[in-house]
């Protein structure tokens, strides 16, 4: 999922640092907590997090505040931080060497974020940030975008690498297959009677059913007629990937439950060892379907 960050080595001294974060946590109120998660589900390298993952980072940023026409970053300087704007507006402006004055591009606003692209990539600012009035932001330092970053991965990784081995379906798999699917797992939270897929919809996402709360967290039907019940490392969501048909029933949560989903983009690439396995599912699925017809 992170590919950029998989391929730093994971240093003593990032772990170091991520073990420091979490004991000097920056205290926030819980308003300011929640706009930053906000803004940090909207941003692409965070959005995949889980919540303990995202209350990591939550907890490690810093305010600061700039005054009107204040430069927070420029083009061609080494990246130090990555921002979140809490309040204020900032422009965008790109200096091109065809171009005798520099061009704005774009605004920024509250919950926009900016700045991680020098701290992945180790490269020059691409850009010039200016504030256009007063602006709070919150603030990531290089360190600790890293360190997050490369912990967060790290521990889902291991995280769901233990879970998968525990799916009969997987079991086939060498480690080195289940933590590329690990990699690209997105935890999804459910409230009970909350539908996860539903029947006739279009189905881009397949599913293992990760955390429950009672033996059983959600049931597949379709009308009033309960087909399966799912529990911890069972699956779903295979069929409308497997034929490019909609959704052949609803899966519902019956419970709180927590599940890990595979857009359809990895599903074969990543699956494609256990596809005959998903097959002779589907056809027991068409049975069982016919069965209660």
């Amino acid at each position: 999922m992170f590919g950029s960050v998989n391929a730093w080595n994971f240093s003593q001294r990032a772990i170091d640092v991520f073990a420091f974060l979490i004991s000097q946590a920056i205290e926030k109120n819980e308003a300011a907590r929640e706009r930053i998660q906000h803004a940090l589900e909207k941003n692409y390298l965070f959005k995949s997090l889980d919540k303990e993952q995202t209350k990591t980072v939550v907890d490690s940023v810093e305010e600061v505040k700039y005054n009107p026409n204040d430069i927070i970053i420029k083009q061609g300087d080494e990246g130090d931080k990555f921002f979140l704007i809490e309040i204020g507006e900032c422009e965008v402006w790109l200096k091109d060497p065809e171009r005798i004055r520099p061009e704005m591009v774009k605004r920024y606003g509250p919950g926009d974020t900016f700045g991680e692209l020098a701290l992945l990539y180790n490269a020059p600012r691409a850009a010039t940030v200016k504030a256009i009035t007063s602006c709070t932001l919150w603030a990531v330092d290089r360190p600790t975008f890293r360190a997050i970053l490369m912990q967060t991965t790290n521990n889902k990784r291991q995280l769901y690498e233990k879970f998968l081995a525990e799916v009969p379906l997987l079991k086939t798999l060498t480690a080195y297959e289940r933590s590329a699917i690990a990699d690209v797992l997105d935890a999804e939270y459910y409230e009970p009677n909350t539908d996860i897929i539903v029947e006739g919809q279009e189905g881009n996402k397949f599913y293992f059913l990760e955390e429950v709360r009672l033996a059983t967290a959600s049931e597949a039907r379709t009308g009033d007629k309960v087909l399966m019940k799912y529990k911890r490392g069972d699956y779903f969501g295979e069929l409308a990937l497997l034929s490019n048909n909609p959704r052949a029933a609803t899966v519902r949560a019956t419970t709180k439950c927590k599940c890990v989903s595979i857009h359809r983009d990895s599903f074969k690439r990543l699956l494609g060892k256990v596809e005959d396995i998903l097959e002779r599912r589907k056809e027991e699925y068409e049975k069982t379907s016919a069965g209660t017809s």
